[in-house]
């Protein structure tokens, strides 16, 4: 009797765990709190409500009416707020009780400013230091170590998920206010030039019709994936013997016309249309989490982002290791012949080639003579990738049976 006891109040235990597992709501957690409304507004109109939504451990820096109304007195652009916003987000969880237990008084945390690439050296950190008479201290690394804003008081706290607390007032950085440019002001070739992916970028320079679509697409929303150097100098060759339409097609494939934040990525796997998709010309690709990594895959191969290069609303630019090889442009490698058949069964009748190439499937349309890829870009069978999402719900049902059998 003991024992069933015992495995009915682990059952009520994994249901509990189910139940406070769903995530959080920075939006609707703000709104319990009028004081905190303009604050809240902002993360919602500089989109970043949806990417605060998607982190699993997380602090919300939050400032009230008045520090926001100082704030926007310098009538910073829609680009600028995000900036500046960002950099009171904390990629860690710091509620009311761990601040006062900082390990040697003073912690450095990462922001989510820091995460978009935008912050250079360590302007995308806050500074938090246990200051005596039990007052907790903030301020911007890059700001010459002064703890400019001190610690109001704890709103909310989901251990360890999410923790909004209040501050005096908005950290000051120089780098977070600097004037950042519009979208259609945005140079996204000098960005990829200038971090990596120069080989790629020139390329498309050289290309006017395949920048014009990319330069369209700016202001509406535009994720891009840029090779990097070594891969995509590799790649010239097979890219020279494209048609010049291919050419263009291929150059519109790594673009996307939608925005797509690193967590959006993470979240919304699946099919996805790129700049060069049209009609029956498909052109996607499929977006897939591999653990922590996120990858890209056709028919032909499979990539992983290595980095972001900028993270603002409208536009997000990530390099990937490999040249991403779309099916209508290049072919699969051909499949391993199958290995010879037992001597015991060397009398059994074998297919002709001709009827054994009759069943296979079609090769895709070429628009060149373009080498092969290597076998080693060859992806696996498109099933291994598929992930079981249902997990949670599953095993509350369990729960829910296994405790009926059990009284």
């Amino acid at each position: 009797m003991q024992q069933r006891q015992r495995l009915v109040l682990l059952i009520f235990s994994l249901f509990l765990v189910f139940q406070t597992s769903n995530g959080h709501n920075i939006t609707r957690l703000l709104a319990k709190h009028p004081s905190l409304s303009t604050f809240n507004h902002y993360l919602t109109l500089t989109h970043l409500a949806p990417e605060i939504n998607s982190r699993t451990t997380i602090t919300v820096l939050a400032v009230d009416n008045a520090a926001m109304s100082s704030l926007l007195s310098k009538n910073p652009s829609i680009f600028t707020m995000k900036n500046i916003l960002s950099l009171h987000v904390l990629l860690d969880y710091f509620g009311a009780k761990k601040l006062h237990q900082i390990t040697n008084g003073t912690a450095l945390a990462a922001t989510m400013f820091q995460a978009t690439g935008v912050a250079p050296g360590s302007s995308g950190f806050v500074n938090i230091t246990d200051l005596k008479g039990g007052k907790v201290g903030f301020g911007a690394d890059d700001n010459g170590g002064s703890l400019d804003s001190l610690f109001v008081k704890s709103v909310e706290e989901l251990p360890y998920n999410i923790s909004v607390i209040q501050i005096s007032k908005a950290l000051p950085s120089a780098v977070a206010e600097a004037p950042t440019p519009g979208p259609s002001e945005m140079n996204i070739t000098g960005i990829m030039s200038a971090h990596g992916c120069k080989v790629f970028a020139d390329t498309l320079l050289a290309s006017p019709e395949a920048m014009g679509t990319y330069e369209d697409n700016v202001n509406g929303g535009l994720t891009v994936f840029c090779p990097l150097d070594d891969a995509f100098k590799a790649f010239l060759p097979k890219f020279k013997n494209l048609t010049a339409s291919g050419k263009e097609s291929f150059l519109e494939f790594f673009g996307v016309p939608v925005y797509q934040s690193l967590s959006m990525l993470k979240s919304n796997n699946g099919l996805m249309n790129t700049l060069a998709t049209d009609g029956a010309s498909k052109f996607d690709f499929t977006v897939q989490n591999d653990g922590e990594d996120v990858t890209l895959k056709t028919k032909i191969n499979t990539v992983k982002i290595t980095g972001t290069l900028i993270d603002e609303q409208p536009v997000a630019i990530y390099t990937i290791d490999k040249v991403l090889m779309p099916r209508e442009l290049f072919k699969a490698a051909p499949t391993p012949a199958p290995a010879p058949a037992p001597v015991e069964a060397a009398d059994a009748p074998k297919a002709s080639k001709s009827k054994s190439k009759s069943k296979s499937a079609p090769e895709p349309a070429s628009d060149s003579p373009a080498d092969s890829p290597d076998p080693a870009d060859q992806v696996a069978d498109d099933n291994a990738g598929v992930s079981f999402k249902g997990g949670r719900f599953v095993a509350v049902g369990l729960s829910f049976l296994l405790l009926f059998l059990l009284l």
